[in-house]
């Protein structure tokens, strides 16, 4: 998460180039140890100039629905409306319903959900490291990160997801297949939006992939 120190940069730079942020804001929801997500449309000069984007699907766990939405002053507004116009046109007025339904909630609904989540990634965080991974901080998302070369495997993230879900099927994301060029290759992505059961089964089978590396623990 970008700390508003670093969130100020980035609005200062905007205004100074009069650039319009299109600001990916999907997990505002889901952060952990008491940390609040600070919209980018809130600091000065940017509320003229952002385009917040939301997602029912990461806030209520429901990512095959599909449902997000925009949020901007109206110019900018109208060029996304016309645009989603000719791509979407309309999503199912039902869905549109239940994200409305679950935004309505009381904040209590938000703290039990990040208090489950945020549970969830200590019980994979502390059972990797048990089985001899090194993990990256997880301040936000339902997702872990594995560092394969602290971990002390010399692999690349590929070869790694690869093995890992034929021989110990668990399967895994490589991050570099995120970036257009200069991947990162030693890093690999888990989900721990699981139960508590298959959280135990993912890092056993983990703890296997490790062993066909044949690395010892670092």
């Amino acid at each position: 998460m970008f700390d508003e120190a670093e969130l100020h940069l980035l609005a200062e730079a905007c205004v100074r180039h009069d650039a319009v942020a299109l600001s990916d804001e999907v997990w505002e929801h889901v952060v952990f140890d008491d940390r609040r997500h600070l919209p980018l449309a809130a600091l000065p000069g940017m509320g003229e100039r952002t385009v917040k984007i939301g997602s029912a699907g990461k806030i209520f766990s429901l990512t095959g629905w599909k449902v997000g939405w925009a949020v901007a002053p109206p110019a900018l507004v109208r060029a996304i409306a016309g645009a989603h116009q000719f791509l979407t046109f309309s999503t199912a007025p039902n869905l549109q319903a239940a994200a409305a339904y679950g935004l309505a909630k009381e904040e209590g609904y938000f703290e039990a959900m990040r208090a489950g989540f945020a549970a969830s990634r200590d019980v994979l965080a502390a059972g990797l490291r048990d089985a001899g991974f090194v993990t990256l901080a997880s301040e936000g998302t339902y997702f872990l990160s594995i560092d394969l070369a602290a971990s002390g495997i010399v692999a690349d993230d590929f070869t790694f997801c690869e093995r890992a879900v034929r021989e110990a099927g668990v399967a895994a994301i490589p991050v570099s297949s995120f970036y257009a060029e200069a991947p990162v290759t030693n890093v690999v992505r888990l989900c721990f939006a699981k139960q508590a059961g298959t959280l135990a089964a993912g890092i056993e089978g983990l703890r296997r992939a490790r062993g066909l590396f044949g690395q010892t623990r670092p």
